[in-house]
């Protein structure tokens, strides 16, 4: 046969066979590989291959009443108001600026007694700084205020609590203030859970010094004797009946820390009010917010008829003018500087019921003067300091300051215009009272 005409071969040639079976003998692994990857694919496709575990709390209990295994689902906190910037609006020379301060920053000024504080300023002559409570005021509260003119009944009530104030009684109304004399006992206010003792020092259960033994020496001698004040040994109880007996002009009240008043002593101190009293107080941490701040001005609010407010006695308030000291125009500076106006409460028949001093005059007081006015460093038989507390005395200028002669006489010249005021702030309302005897 012709090569020509022969049919092709189709059978491999023995090199072509060898490279196919060594190519495959290669690829076995990788083949091998793929069809593992391609098993688990299908097997595992639609499952997690990696499961995050939730992490058990850091504490857990059994059961005590510290720790709860219980699931506590928390929400968001509601998005806060954005506070307003304190605008303040020009008025004339003599009006105090308006204040508008927001009540998110006022509503984190707490106590322990949990009430709600807010400060205001008011674009008056005297501006008023607001205080409100949510204290529930005890059940035998007396009905709002007689403004201006006293009631008859009101008239006589009064005349007879304060009869005893002024020597000569209503005879000497009509002798020029300077001229006239008065009588009285000064009593210290002892209340529940406040340290009420905080600028006198005691002696065998008695007031054996400090600020108002101080300042009734000084008010006597910067009246030349016509004002004969003597504190009361033992502090006032104001839970007990006291308080109607001895019918004293003024209670000073004092102190450091945060306190509340109990139900008897709001029901009494209301009644001291109704009836001519005042009290007094005076903050032994100079400035405002202190502990002692904030818990007086709430709790006195709670003596008052709904709806007073603190007010700030202006410049022409009788406590300055038409006094017995009228160079002193405004409250002086206390202790380490601090100069706060005075703040007042006015109670029934629109009369200041409550006065309230925030420059710790107390601690200014616990410093005497002598028939000299220079510092009063005698010593009692056992070498002890009369007038003057030792261990502010050697911190003096240091802790300490505005601790000088002419400072302390500016202070002491101030309470006897405030003592000689309450004396007399009812005189004129009792006598243009409609007659009742």
């Amino acid at each position: 046969m012709n090569a020509l005409s022969s049919p092709p071969d189709t059978e491999p040639r023995p090199a072509e066979r060898v490279s196919i079976h060594a190519w495959l003998a290669k690829a076995q692994p990788f083949t091998f590989s793929a069809l593992i990857h391609a098993v688990l694919v299908l097997i595992l496709g639609g499952s997690v291959l990696l499961k995050v575990q939730e992490e058990a709390p850091d504490f857990t209990a059994e059961g005590g009443d510290l720790v709860s295994n219980e699931t506590v689902t928390v929400t968001p906190p509601e998005t806060k108001p954005d506070l307003q910037p304190t605008e303040f609006s020009p008025t004339n020379d003599a009006a105090a600026p308006s204040v508008s301060a927001p009540s998110a920053v006022i509503a984190a000024l707490t106590t322990s007694a949990q009430a709600n504080v807010s400060l205001n300023a008011s674009p008056t002559l005297s501006p008023t700084l607001k205080m409100t409570t949510d204290l529930k005021k005890p059940l035998t509260m007396a009905p709002p205020a007689l403004k201006g003119t006293l009631s008859k009944d009101m008239a006589t009530r009064i005349a007879g609590f304060t009869a005893g104030w002024a020597k000569g009684g209503t005879a000497s109304m009509s002798r020029p203030l300077k001229s006239r004399e008065f009588q009285f006992t000064a009593y210290l206010a002892k209340y529940q859970g406040g340290d009420w003792d905080s600028t006198i020092w005691m002696r065998d259960n008695e007031i054996g010094g400090g600020s108002l033994a101080n300042l009734l020496y000084l008010v006597g001698k910067l009246s030349k004797g016509k004002i004969d004040a003597e504190p009361q040994l033992v502090p006032l109880d104001l839970s007990s009946d006291e308080i109607f007996v001895k019918k004293p002009p003024f209670i000073w009240f004092t102190g450091h820390r945060d306190f509340k008043l109990t139900d008897q002593e709001v029901t009494n101190l209301a009644e001291y009010l109704r009836s001519g009293g005042c009290l007094w107080g005076d903050s032994s941490v100079p400035g405002q917010r202190s502990r002692f701040d904030i818990a007086f001005r709430r709790e006195m609010l709670r003596l008052v008829p709904p709806g007073e407010q603190w007010l700030t006695l202006p410049p022409n308030h009788p406590i300055y003018a038409s006094n017995y000291f009228p160079e002193i125009r405004e409250a002086p500076a206390g202790i380490n500087f601090y100069h706060e106006p005075v703040y007042g409460l006015l109670g029934y028949g629109g009369a200041l019921a409550i006065l309230y001093t925030a420059n710790d005059y107390g601690d200014m007081w616990q410093f005497g003067l002598d028939e000299n006015y220079e510092f009063d460093t005698t010593r009692d038989q056992k070498r002890r300091m009369v007038a003057i507390n030792e261990e502010m005395w050697n911190r003096r200028n240091l802790y300490f300051r505005n601790i000088e002669p002419k400072a302390l006489l500016e202070t002491y010249k101030f309470g006897t215009n405030v003592i000689v005021h309450l004396l007399t702030r009812w005189e004129d309302k009792v006598r243009n009272a409609p007659r009742a005897f």
